[in-house]
Order: structure tokens, then sequence, then C-alpha cells
């Protein structure tokens, strides 16, 4: 039956779950008497959804704590065996595979690499078959313990009725490619098991704003460097972040040609392989053979010890596309805080932090730009794998702590 809201009793008794569930989550352990004022509800709500809870093993007592006078609060946590997601970060070197309990804690990985097959598509999907069985067999867990697969890749991610997620890959030649369906068809998991597939730089920026730098913000914008570019923006309206094709702002009109085919993109000047080019071009002596995490990490021994002048300059050069292109993002949505991540970035980010600062003070409005704050992402390399495992999380909490039956 409905209210006049249009809330069914079932609506508000997954309401309830849910808002219990997060705030155990996410600030626990606490009490019963400290989880009525967290989330809103009556002392008698909460003891009947702790029951049920209690009763579905998804919440159990993590000790006691001493009250004002009363006998001592039994404290409440999330199980973290009530459930387990697996992460998948379809990187530009490798995939990464990664299975968690239902706290995040790793229970065990696997990475493949990509170099002799690029983002073929058949490889890719057979990378993330077989590492999706490695780490269900290293750890005994089965297939009907998952609350879900969750996947971040490059590209825009769309959904449609007939064929579940499909990736439009501009960058790496993906073309409608229905990611979805062809892992239904290789993987074996049953039906049962649902999957979660959507761009890397939300799931990083999910990441981030759960567990790292982020946290607690209300508009963040988080920004990945790896040999592509991407962003994630937080508000109020996009409770767990919209992915932004950043890296494909123009920076230089008619200026070095992107991976996408335009010209004058920041990916073009600010994403790795962009950068040892650059390098290259200027004179600058990258590793025969390298892969683009050696050959950075090149970049940046010559620019620190100053014996290569076409290092610092293209460092320099970098650090103020970067600052104009985060000037558009913090005049566009005037964010309390930009954070800054991917393998690249973290590698990028301790020697050009204070230049970016700089540089989008210079290029962006007085008033928003006194607002942000611009640091590094916290939870390092991981933090795509860590949010991609986060999305089957987060919709086993808005269904109360109930699975999924059907894919996202």
């Amino acid at each position: 039956m409905a209210g006049r809201s249009g809330r069914t009793v079932r609506d508000l008794r997954r309401g309830n779950r849910a808002a219990v569930l997060q705030r155990l989550y996410f600030d626990g352990p606490m009490s019963r008497f400290e989880l009525a004022p967290a989330t809103g509800l009556s002392g008698g709500s909460i003891s009947n959804v702790v029951a049920e809870l209690v009763e579905d093993r998804l919440v159990e007592e993590a000790g006691t704590v001493e009250s004002d006078g009363g006998r001592p609060r039994t404290l409440l946590r999330v199980a973290p065996s009530a459930g387990h997601m697996i992460g998948v970060d379809v990187g530009e070197t490798r995939v990464r595979v990664e299975l968690f309990d239902l706290t995040l804690t790793e229970l065990a990985r696997t990475e493949r690499p990509l170099e002799h097959h690029g983002y073929d598509v058949e490889a890719v999907v057979g990378h993330i078959r077989d590492g999706i069985a490695e780490v269900l067999a290293g750890t005994g867990i089965t297939a009907g313990q998952l609350l879900g697969v969750g996947i971040g890749v490059p590209g825009i991610v769309a959904r449609t009725p007939e064929r579940g997620a499909v990736v439009h890959g501009q960058t790496i030649g993906w073309d409608a490619v229905p990611l979805e369906s062809l892992l239904r068809s290789t993987c074996e998991l049953p039906d049962s098991v649902p999957y979660f597939i959507d761009n890397g730089a939300r799931t990083l920026g999910q990441a981030e704003l759960w567990f790292g730098a982020g946290r607690g913000s209300r508009n963040a914008v988080v920004v990945l460097f790896g040999s592509g570019v991407g962003a994630c923006l937080v508000t109020e309206g996009t409770e767990y972040g919209r992915a932004l094709e950043w890296g494909h702002v123009t920076v230089r009109v008619g200026g070095r040609r992107c991976r996408c085919g335009a010209l004058g993109c920041l990916e073009a000047y600010a994403g790795a392989g962009a950068l040892v080019d650059r390098w290259r071009e200027a004179g600058g002596h990258p590793p025969q053979g390298a892969d683009e995490e050696s050959a950075l990490a090149a970049l940046l021994a010559a620019a620190r010890s100053e014996a290569d002048p076409a290092a610092v300059a293209v460092l320099e050069e970098t650090a103020e596309y970067v600052g104009a292109g985060l000037s558009d993002l913090v005049n566009l949505f005037q964010p309390e805080r930009i954070l800054i991540g991917g393998w690249a970035g973290l590698q990028l980010g301790p020697r050009l932090l204070p230049a970016l600062r700089r540089h989008t003070s210079a290029y962006a409005l007085r008033h928003p730009t006194e607002q942000v704050s611009i640091d590094l992402g916290t939870l390092g390399p991981d933090a795509v794998t860590v949010g991609a495992a986060g999305l089957p999380l987060t919709d086993f909490f808005a269904q109360g702590g109930r699975r999924a039956t059907r894919s996202q």
C-alpha cells in the first residue's frame, strides 16, 4: 500500500535499512543509541531495523562502550563476510582484478598485461574473465557470494535495454563495444551476478570521496592522469559522481593531435604518452623500449637533476596547460576541492602541484579560486579498482542490503 508520497511500506523499510547500513559502514561501529539521531529514525525503528539486519547476518556486534551511568552499550558494525565484490580496472597497460569483502578489504588480486594486444576487445574480455576466475579460486569464495562485478573503463558508458552497458572509447578504438553482453557470454558467472560498468575516472572519484582525500566534500572534482586524462564531478545533485571527458577540452587551438583525432586537447599535452613524446621531440632521451610508467619516471628524474633542460621545459609547459584546464573546472563547477589521481598524476603531482595551483589561480576567476583547494588523492594506484568494487556496494546499500538480481 502506498502513502501520500507514493512510497510503500516496503520502500520505507528498504530506506530505513539503507540508512542504518550506510551509517554503520562509514561511521561505525556505533550503538543503537547513536544510530537514532545519526539516521533521523526513532528508537523503535532502529531496534526493528537492527534486529532484521542482525538476523540477515549483515550487521554484527563489535564490543561495548561505557554509557553515562547506565549499562554498557553494544556497538554494531557491518559484517565483513556478509558479501563480496570484484573490482576491475581496465587500465592503459594492464587489467587489474581484485576481490574484496563487504568492507572493501582486499582478499585477492591479479594483473594481466596489455602490451601485446593493446585494447583488443577479445583480449580485454579474456583478461577480465580469467582474472575473475583466478581471484575466486584463490580464496574459495563462490560466485554466488558476489554482490556484483564493478568495472572501470576508459570512455563513455551508455546503458541499453538490449545489450546492457556499451562502451564508446574513441581514444582506444572502441566503437560501441557491448562489453556487458560479451562478459555475460564469456564469464562463468551465474546470471544473478550483476555487472556495473562505468568510466574509470568516475570509479576513481567515488573511491576518493568515500575513503580518501575527498571525504566530506559536497562539491568536488577528482581528476585522473594516466595515458589519458579524465575527471569526475561530485555535487549535491550527482551523489556518486558524473564522469567528465575533461581530457578533451581544447587548451590550444590548432595544437597537437590527440588520440581522439581532434587538435589541441589537454590529453595531447598532459597524458603520459604525450608527455614522453614531447620530451623526445624537445631533444630528451627516454629509455629505449621502456613502458609509459618507466619513461615518465625517467622524465621526472631528468628534470629533478636539472641536467636535462628539455625535461624541465616540458614539465613547466605541462603545468601551465593543466592549470588552464583546472581553471575551466573551477569556473564551471566552483568545487570545494580538486583532487589529482591516476598513476601518472601521482607521479607528477609532487613535482607539479605548486605550479598547478599558481597557474590555476592565474587563469580562473578570483572568487571561486579562493574557495578551492588542489591536492593529491590519497588512495594510490588501486583507487580505480576500489571505486569499481564500490559500484555493486552502492547498489547493495540502495536496496537496503538486498542482493541485486539484474545487471545495471
